[in-house]
């Protein structure tokens, strides 16, 4: 799997010689017609192919062939590579090839030979697959998940079995009141033991979003006991007796929720910016609105279709993006090249200021607004204002 470190030395990454090409692959696994799972390799094979026949037409350099035919040689293996997604990344110029496993996206398979890496598939990714923790809790016992992309870790567990007492009530039924109440102490000093254990993670960064399987007669009192920065962290809650629950089950389940949760969130982020976006407040909608908002640093969030594509102009000097097709920089005067796809410069731009990508599938919501905007972390120019005013 891919890491926030690696994705930046990506976004870092630009071709400068003209001999330098970065070529992007993104296979996806799909649904098989026969055991062999062989189609899906034969379409990444055909997709090489041709784009290799293009690139000798235009003469391109040996390097980028060389490239080409190496992930040629890998897709002949990626028959057995069904349960996940690969992405490859190379530049021969600079003797760069780097492979990860990715989770599938639904997306087909496809190829992109640039000047720089195409990000915009792993951008999402760190929005879509935070590290989420799943806590299976009863009353003596609990065991805790890590699920980061789709790999599944335990992390530890706690055992409390509960104290054996005697067959007899006692006199007047005394003696089973007081087992009860000491059953009862037992059960919360074991919640809080889980709250701390959940506490130390969250702490650690550890964790990101916490599911919680518990019965519901159980849930209001580790509620109750769970300490506030981690109940910030809980994102939804699943009833199945944990005894007999396998971790591939409690994962299935924990990603459903979070996949209805994620949907939702996303739905919400939208409705907001587009009403700050109204009010002109911390939401622009636009390709020009959002260039200048994230040169302006302004950006939290950056949303987009999925299949969202705009030409644009990029200055050979200081590297201001425009959405004027103009032939100099309005900024420094230098020459400005072309883009056929302004995502090929703004999502490593995205990726090195730390903004978060959201893709969401298209609508007539996203068409209206010409499917881009942004959420703002504040206004350049209301700050400005007060500081006049105060001033």
């Amino acid at each position: 799997m891919i890491s926030r470190e690696e994705l930046l030395r990506l976004a870092d990454f630009e071709c400068r010689h003209p001999n330098e090409i970065a070529v992007s692959f993104y296979f996806e696994p799909a649904t098989p017609k026969d055991k062999s799972h062989r189609e899906e390799a034969i379409e990444a094979k055909d997709l090489v192919r041709r784009t290799l026949q293009e690139l000798e037409v235009n003469g391109r350099s040996r390097e980028v062939v060389a490239d080409l035919q190496k992930i040629l040689q890998l897709a002949e293996r990626l028959h057995g590579n069904q349960a996940r997604a690969k992405a490859v990344f190379a530049c021969a110029g600079r003797q760069l090839w780097l492979e990860f496993d990715l989770p599938p996206s639904g997306e087909r398979t496809r190829l992109f030979v640039n000047r720089r890496f195409h990000l915009k598939p792993l951008a999402s990714l760190f929005s879509e697959y935070p590290r989420l923790w799943v806590a299976l809790v009863d009353r003596q016992n609990a065991r805790f998940l890590e699920m980061y992309f789709d790999d599944i870790k335990e992390q530890g567990a706690i055992k409390n079995p509960a104290p054996r007492h005697g067959h007899s009530d006692g006199f007047g039924g005394y003696d089973a009141g007081h087992a009860q109440r000491h059953s009862d102490d037992e059960a919360r000093r074991h919640y809080r033991m889980v709250s701390e254990f959940l506490k130390g993670a969250a702490e650690r960064k550890q964790l990101e979003g916490l599911i919680v399987g518990c019965h519901d007669v159980n849930w209001p009192e580790l509620q109750s006991q769970l300490h506030p920065d981690v109940q910030k962290k809980v994102i939804g809650r699943f009833s199945q007796d944990l005894g007999s629950l396998r971790n591939e089950a409690a994962a299935a389940e924990a990603t459903r929720i979070w996949r209805q949760h994620l949907e939702e969130h996303h739905a919400s982020l939208l409705r907001e910016t587009l009403d700050e976006s109204r009010s002109n407040g911390r939401g622009v909608t636009g390709l020009r609105r959002v260039l200048r908002s994230i040169e302006l640093g302004e950006v939290d969030s950056l949303l987009m279709s999925r299949d969202y594509s705009a030409r644009a102009v990029e200055c050979t000097n200081c590297r201001h993006l425009d959405s004027h097709l103009v032939p100099y920089c309005p900024v420094c005067g230098r020459a400005t090249r072309q883009l056929d796809d302004v995502c090929e410069a703004l999502i490593p731009k995205a990726v090195r200021n730390s903004i978060s990508l959201v893709l969401l599938p298209s609508n007539d919501t996203l068409d209206n607004i010409g499917n881009i905007a942004a959420l703002l972390r504040f206004r350049a120019d209301r700050n400005t204002n007060q500081m006049l005013a105060a001033s």
